[in-house]
């Protein structure tokens, strides 16, 4: 399937977004490789893709408008849109004891915005081309954070249990159609988005949640999320794979 695939990265600019372009890249696929507000490290994805027919793509997927416009750039720039990777996200972390009821109201709002309801929008505009071209795929990043929980951050660990549940029940509505949903699960990555808490004095009790003592790196997470839109079995639609390093174990 590999073989000049279309595919739309969202928050490709670095981290595991930028992993997973190279990596696809690497296969024959071509990028869409999206961002919101850094060109010059969208820019520097771009720069490090093997092969041609990659294109940038801006986008404050916060705006439902945007997202729609966004998904029918990757269209008309590819002649067509074969994969979604919703990877865009954002985080905060708050001691709850340390926020006022406003904060919490914000915080949950601009969280849920970006992580779930803009990756539900996504999977809707992206969706409707894939059935119009006789099928797709679709990839979610969520987190180990949906199943193990997130004292700091409950917006985060909400955002991606409801992103879960979506991919799940997307994988059933779509499966007719030809479009296949998978969801990945990271544990902490190195990644700039946890380099401060990687940093901090929780550093080395994160890294030791894992039998490998260590978190994970961003290419094990592109390797993961390119097999997913490249190679996966169709029967997978509907699976959430972790990459957690044994840190989190579900039954």
């Amino acid at each position: 399937m590999a073989d000049r695939v279309s595919i739309l990265i969202t928050g490709a600019s670095g981290g595991i977004g930028r992993a997973a372009a190279i990596e696809c890249a690497r296969r024959g696929a071509r990028i869409g490789v999206h961002y919101n507000a850094n060109r010059e490290r969208a820019e520097a994805t771009l720069e490090q893709l093997h092969g041609d027919g990659h294109h940038l793509l801006q986008s404050d997927i916060s705006d439902p408008a945007a997202v729609e416009q966004l998904v029918e750039d990757a269209h008309q720039a590819f002649g067509g849109l074969d994969v979604l990777v919703n990877n865009a996200g954002i985080s905060q972390r708050h001691r709850f004891e340390d926020i006022d009821y406003a904060t919490w109201q914000r915080t949950w709002q601009r969280i849920v915005t970006t992580n779930l309801t803009a990756a539900s929008n996504l999977c809707f505009c992206a969706g409707k081309k894939m059935i119009a071209r006789g099928g797709g795929r679709i990839v979610n990043v969520s987190s180990r954070g949906a199943f193990r929980g997130e004292p700091l951050m409950p917006w985060y660990g909400a955002s991606k249990a409801g992103m879960n549940a979506m991919g799940q029940s997307l994988a059933q509505a779509l499966g007719p159609q030809g479009v296949f949903v998978y969801t990945v699960a990271p544990g902490f990555v190195e990644t700039e988005m946890a380099a401060a808490v990687l940093a901090s004095p929780e550093g080395d009790s994160i890294r030791n949640q894992s039998t490998i003592g260590r978190v994970a790196q961003p290419e094990e997470l592109g390797k993961t999320i390119c097999f997913l839109a490249l190679d996966a079995p169709e029967f997978m639609t509907g699976c959430i794979v972790d990459v957690n390093g044994a840190s989190y174990l579900r039954s």
